[in-house]
């Protein structure tokens, strides 16, 4: 039986905050970002795995559910198959190697990819010289062409316009009744097409998404799914603020998360080097 946490709270409401878990119900959807079109994938063993790598990214528990732990996909955070701006793997094949504060160490796109089954999938790692392997990275590969590839902004800077924000769990409830649950159930327990927010199906307490800065990031340019982008950047947060606040599944080695002591404030659960 999975074992649920209860996120540790801050010690006042104001969260000084510095992506998947929220999909919708709706056809409707934000524009993608600039992307190597389907038809350009080419025919022999690259396109072989190209395909492959997007059909096990896409349907990643029914392609590798000893991997999968959850109800959750790959593309149930990373929309429209990774092409949405936020969550985007476009240019991604080029960014690693490279270091990751909550690991401590320069990280392998591979390492990367085994992380997000570890943690969102609440799973198991692939191997990371294996075929399944190869042919997601070969996914993010073909999507990276012909994209002009800049650096990193500096660690979570596309998160720190969240800072300010005071946590709202009860008005998170508001808009959630309002908006969220019409696809992800009265009880976040997901319904078909929408996946679980919480509970022993969702993402565990590792998960980028248990951040509240970053699932509120997600849900204010992606959410509610028929019509993105119409809640206000308060409303994104206390519902993101809501959301986590439910039980979800734990994380074994968690408190070994940012070892250099460098953890975001928003992190839901203490660490051995930050405390």
């Amino acid at each position: 039986m999975p074992v649920l946490s209860r996120p540790v709270r801050p010690s006042t409401l104001t969260v000084l905050l510095g992506i998947t878990a929220l999909g919708g119900c709706s056809n409707a959807a934000p524009p993608r970002a600039a992307v190597a079109a389907d038809s350009t994938i080419p025919a022999g063993p690259y396109g072989d795995a190209v395909r492959r790598g997007r059909a096990l990214l896409t349907a990643t528990r029914d392609s590798l559910p000893s991997h999968v732990g959850n109800k959750l996909r790959c593309t149930t955070c990373h929309l429209d198959g990774g092409r949405r701006e936020t969550g985007s793997w476009v240019g991604v094949f080029a960014r690693y190697p490279q270091y990751r504060a909550r690991s401590g160490a320069v990280e392998t796109i591979e390492y990367r990819v085994n992380d997000c089954f570890r943690r969102s999938m609440n799973g198991t790692a692939l191997d990371p010289a294996g075929a399944d392997m190869r042919d997601i990275v070969a996914y993010f590969a073909f999507l990276s062409r012909g994209v002009t590839v800049s650096p990193p902004a500096g660690p979570n800077a596309r998160l720190q316009k969240w800072a300010s924000f005071t946590a709202d769990t009860a008005a998170g409830a508001r808009v959630f009744a309002a908006s969220c649950a019409k696809c992800h159930g009265a009880v976040g327990e997901g319904m078909a097409g929408a996946p679980p927010l919480w509970g022993p199906e969702s993402y565990n307490v590792g998960a980028g998404m248990s951040r509240v800065r970053t699932a509120a990031e997600f849900i204010s340019r992606n959410m509610p799914f028929d019509v993105p982008g119409t809640l206000s950047d308060s409303q994104a947060f206390n519902v993101a603020a809501y959301v986590n606040a439910h039980p979800r599944p734990d994380y074994r080695g968690k408190e070994n998360d940012w070892p250099n002591g460098d953890p975001p404030p928003d992190v839901a659960y203490p660490t051995r080097s930050h405390h």
